[in-house]
């Protein structure tokens, strides 16, 4: 059996993107636990595939490197808008709709000499509630909450852009940080009874955020969407942002642009086509 697949990126967040409209792709749990290695599978955070919808252009389904399967991606969701355009899936449309497990996402297109270079996705509302992130913490909030990891107390806010993030703002340079030792134990800390994706953030004199992203299924990431988000979303509430301004987040492969607002919460990043193949099952 072959299927054909196209490796896409948005900042070096690298997925296998599969066209379901027209092939089915088998057991894709263990599919993109093979996949995502590279020395002996093509590499990558994990696959994506794009299905038809009966509420929107397309469907999205997103398998994480260990196989479990994710609810959102935001940079994944970009390139998934990217193909669809690109591949004449939309009429040439530059406003599109995602089904996603976190609901249907609207995407705003920058096209230029007829491919999507850019896109600006409504993320949805931000979810600050501690039960619905899910955080098992009391309250209405967590913000600038201590957690324990390592017998070192951080501060963190958490939300949910449609999954679970933590984040955790620091004096000291993120470069240095050993995230394959603390992100695992963020990731399984029993506050997290679904895990959770951590992000840690330097704020930098220009007022621009730095972060590196320990994701849960696949370890450190070079971006990622929805941890941008709340990112910027966590920069507001704690005065480090303010709200209905667009934040510049810096992430290991690329930038974002995020705006959270009383309704939403807006990102607009780039998305790339790397290469397009076909493998043997």
């Amino acid at each position: 059996m072959k299927l054909s697949f196209t490796k896409m990126h948005g900042c070096g967040n690298n997925y296998i993107y599969f066209n379901c409209f027209d092939q089915t792709v088998p057991d894709p749990e263990s599919l993109s636990v093979r996949l995502s290695e590279p020395h002996f599978g093509i590499g990558g955070d994990g696959i994506i595939l794009i299905l038809p919808s009966d509420k929107a252009d397309a469907q999205m389904r997103i398998f994480n490197a260990d196989g479990s399967e994710g609810k959102m991606c935001g940079n994944g969701i970009r390139c998934v808008g990217k193909y669809l355009y690109d591949n004449g899936m939309v009429d040439g449309r530059t406003t599109i709709t995602v089904d996603t497990l976190s609901g249907v996402k609207t995407l705003e297109l920058t096209v230029e000499d007829g491919k999507m270079q850019s896109a600006r996705v409504d993320m949805g509302a931000a979810i600050l509630k501690p039960a619905d992130i899910p955080v098992a913490l009391e309250g209405d909030t967590v913000i600038g909450a201590p957690i324990v990891v390592d017998e070192k107390v951080y501060h963190m806010t958490c939300v949910s852009m449609g999954n679970p993030h933590c984040v955790i703002f620091l004096d000291e340079d993120i470069d240095g940080l050993d995230l394959e030792r603390i992100g695992p134990k963020f990731e399984h800390h029993a506050l997290f009874p679904e895990r959770v994706n951590t992000e840690f953030v330097n704020t930098l004199p220009d007022g621009s955020l730095k972060m590196r992203v320990w994701e849960r299924g696949s370890g450190e990431t070079w971006a990622c969407g929805t941890g941008a988000c709340a990112v910027g979303v966590a920069a507001v509430l704690t005065g480090r942002a303010a709200k209905g301004e667009d934040i510049t987040v810096h992430l290991r492969g690329g930038d974002l642009t995020v705006r959270y607002t009383d309704q939403t919460v807006f990102m607009t990043g780039a998305a790339t086509t790397v290469f397009k193949g076909e493998i043997e099952l």
